[in-house]
Order: C-alpha cells, then structure tokens, then sequence
C-alpha cells in the first residue's frame, strides 16, 4: 500500500519538473508569468522581512513566563517558537502568493495553460474562467491559508516534537492547497463542478500532494517562487489532465459485447 502511494508522490513532483521543462521548450509562453510574480514577490516581501528582523521581540514578548528560566531552557523554547511562527508565515505566505499573483496577472497565466493544454494534444477545453472566479478561488485559498496557518501555530506548541511536526504538516497542508489553487483554471476549463474537482484531487491525493510540496518548497528558496510561478502554472495544466484522463476509462478499456454465438 506504502509504495504506490510513494510512487504516486513522487509522479506529482515529476509533473512540476515537466512544469520547468516549459521553461526551455517554451519560454517566451511562461516568461509572460514573470512579472505578476515579481510584483506578488515584491508584496510580500515588504511584510515578510520586517517580521523576520522582529522575530526575536516577538518572541520574547509571548513568553515573558520564560523570562527567569535557566540558560539554555529560556534559549531553547523562544528559537523553537520562533521556527514555529516562521513556518507559519511562510506556509501563508505561499497561499497569499499564489492567489495574489494568479489574480494580478490572471490573463497571462490563462495563455500559460491554454498553450500547455494545446502542446499536450487532445482535446482543449474551451470553458470559460473568468476573473471573477479567479478572484473568489484567490480569497478562498487565503481563508484557508489562514486556518492551516492557525493549525500550524496550534501544532507547534505540543512538547518536544512541535516544531517538527508543525513544520511537515504545514508544509503538506499548505501545499496541497496551493496545488488545488493552481488546477482550478484547468478544471473549470472542463466545466467541472466543486464536488467533481474535488473528487478527482483526492483520486490522485498523494500525486497532488507531491506536485504541491515540491511547488511550496520552491517557493521558500530565495527568489524561487518568482521563475516557479510560470512553472507550476505549466505543471498544475499536466496534473490536471493526467488525474482528468486517469478517471476517464480509455476506449479500449470500455468492455466490448460478446460476438454471437454461432
């Protein structure tokens, strides 16, 4: 049971690796996502690193119980909830992001995907996806931002293992968030409803959760998330056409009437 799940994984981080190789088949196509992701960066930014430099106030102004405790015991729980609360502004960062910058420049990422969709062959659905969904998908992915930043924060104060555990689940949680956020274009492209979509995603939940954390942790190298951007837009095209067409039985596989007997 562990290894499909594993393998499945890992095939969701090879489809974001497809989604960079756009980057040399394509790059005129995805260097139209650059600068949303760039402004978005930019944002961000200018709140991030004002809270990284305060981080060490922050925390010592939520344990001012640790105030007489012991070196190193005082040390050790203010640099642990410290990597707690980065994790967590990290982790709504990247929901931020995604949705800040897929509205800001919602129609070059539509001639991303669209031209993904049209270098993959088939059929390319025609749907519309208009901004205004694309605005309400952005909100809703910060909403839920917001409460896996929350559940993060919560994780981080268990005993000991917190912080570690704060930081996988985040990770995976926020990622596989980002990953829906980036398929939605594709989906709703195929007239797909919520339910339908949400089917498909947990059909293929490890493959989604792999292209999502492989996306998230791009997104936390420096200046990663502006070239990842364009990338994962590319890639989340692929995912969505090989969960599409993995739940769609293949005319071969359609089972053929007996002939008749003699």
């Amino acid at each position: 049971m562990a290894r499909p799940v594993i393998r499945e994984f890992f095939t969701g981080i090879r489809i974001l690796g497809k989604g960079f190789g756009m980057w040399r088949a394509k790059p005129k196509l995805l260097a139209l996502g650059l600068i949303p992701a760039l402004i978005s960066f930019v944002l961000l930014a200018g709140a991030l690193v004002p809270f990284g430099l305060a981080l060490g106030s922050i925390t010592d102004w939520i344990t001012p119980f640790a105030d007489g405790w012991a070196s190193p015991w005082r040390e050790l729980l203010r640099a642990g909830l410290g990597i707690v609360l980065l994790v967590v502004a990290l982790a709504l960062a990247g929901a931020v992001f995604t949705a800040l910058t897929l509205t800001i420049g919602d129609p070059f990422y539509q001639r991303i995907w669209r031209g993904v969709e049209r270098s993959l062959g088939g059929p390319e659905p025609t749907g519309d996806t208009g901004v205004l969904t694309t605005i309400g998908e952005g909100i809703r992915l910060v909403v839920l931002g917001i409460l896996v930043a929350l559940l993060t924060l919560a994780i981080g104060f268990i005993p000991v293992v917190g912080g570690m555990l704060a930081t996988v689940i985040g990770v995976i949680l926020s990622g596989r968030l980002v990953a829906r956020e980036l398929t939605g274009r594709a989906f709703d492209a195929r007239g797909l409803t919520t339910y339908s979509r949400s089917e498909l995603l947990r059909s293929g939940r490890a493959r989604v959760i792999g292209f999502g954390v492989a996306t998230q942790l791009c997104f936390l190298v420096p200046l990663g998330a502006i070239v990842t951007m364009p990338a994962a837009v590319a890639g989340s095209t692929i995912l969505a056409r090989s969960l599409t067409e993995r739940a769609t039985p293949s005319p071969q596989a359609v089972e053929q009437p007996l002939p008749p007997h003699a």
